[in-house]
């Protein structure tokens, strides 16, 4: 007996209330966007600057010691990684930690410096720093731009793309579930203060993506059903689409979380953040693609005689199976 989250033949109707759903998303748009213009986002090392210390010890490191110590230090964020190269001795144990900077300061002082240093022999008498470098506040601004630029360009070339492959109508509500899902991402951290970094961004871009993915297979039925019921509004052929792809969507979705949720518990803190913003980026993922993105569609309209041309919907690219 095959598993089944969602019965074989449903019928569920997805736009009885598809006016709440786009009321209840654009209220949480509205609320991330309070929060993000009101206590900003809490900033890591990498957007904020710091110093990062390059340590050496014979001892076998261990993280979660590293970071119990210099927590009583109270100096903010911290992140500790070990590193590994073939080419070091058995002997040589190498980590990178490092400090966000100080209020005021570029970077960290030579005492504080000192400070870490005698803390960390407690745990490893033979530790030495033996390199410390610090990120101004100036790279980190370059960062936070870029980032975003990132963003931006992926929600263009998804738009570009969309537009393409089937119409305009598509692209808008493809672009407009991806907005929503960054949204309401950076909304949550902007809450609940949690630390935005790096890893957070390429968070994003992988939820972008697979918001996307999903998207894309509802549309794909969406256009199918839509030559093959030429004569049946477009809401029951929506609704019918949704129907025939909510069994592999929710599959999909479950199979995800199950890896994320395990990785979550076990992974450690140092990949938690990210872990959580794809937690959060699947769940939204999934309500998007069903309930905005399908939604939009269906307001703006759609060609339904998919066999003759027309000048003024879509482009030589409409009908092309990517």
């Amino acid at each position: 007996m095959r598993l089944r989250l969602v019965p074989q033949n449903t019928s569920y109707d997805f736009f009885s209330r598809s006016k709440m759903f786009l009321g209840l998303s654009a209220f949480l748009m509205l609320a991330s966007i309070v929060s993000f213009l009101s206590q900003g986002l809490n900033f890591g090392i990498d957007f904020r600057g710091g110093t990062t210390l390059r340590t050496e010890s014979a001892q076998v490191v261990n993280v979660a010691d590293y970071r119990t110590s210099l927590q009583q230090l109270d100096l903010g964020d911290i992140t500790i990684s070990e590193v590994f190269d073939p080419n070091f001795r058995e002997d040589q144990h190498v980590t990178m930690i490092r400090i966000q900077a100080q209020d005021g300061q570029e970077a960290i002082s030579s005492d504080i410096v000192d400070r870490a240093l005698e803390t960390l022999r407690t745990v490893a008498p033979d530790i030495e720093f033996m390199s410390v470098e610090s990120v101004g506040p100036k790279v980190s601004g370059e960062l936070i731009q870029t980032a975003a630029i990132a963003v931006v360009l992926a929600i263009g070339a998804v738009l570009v793309y969309i537009w393409l492959r089937f119409e305009w109508q598509f692209a808008v509500g493809a672009v407009g579930a991806l907005v929503h899902d960054v949204l309401l991402t950076i909304g949550v951290f902007s809450v609940l203060q949690i630390r935005f970094d790096l890893a957070i961004i390429a968070a994003l871009l992988t939820i972008v993506g697979y918001s996307l993915n999903d998207t894309v297979v509802v549309f794909d039925r969406v256009r199918e059903n839509l030559r093959k019921y030429k004569k049946k509004l477009l809401q029951e052929v929506m609704d019918q689409s949704i129907n025939e792809t909510l069994s592999r969507t929710v599959m999909t979705s479950v199979t995800t979380l199950l890896a994320l949720i395990a990785l979550f518990v076990l992974g450690g803190d140092v990949i938690r953040g990210f872990i959580f913003a794809m937690i959060w980026g699947v769940v939204v993922g999934t309500y998007s693609s069903v309930f905005v993105a399908s939604a939009l569609l269906l307001r703006l309209g759609v060609k339904r005689d998919w066999s003759k041309p027309d000048a003024n919907t879509g482009n030589q690219f409409a009908n092309v199976d990517a």
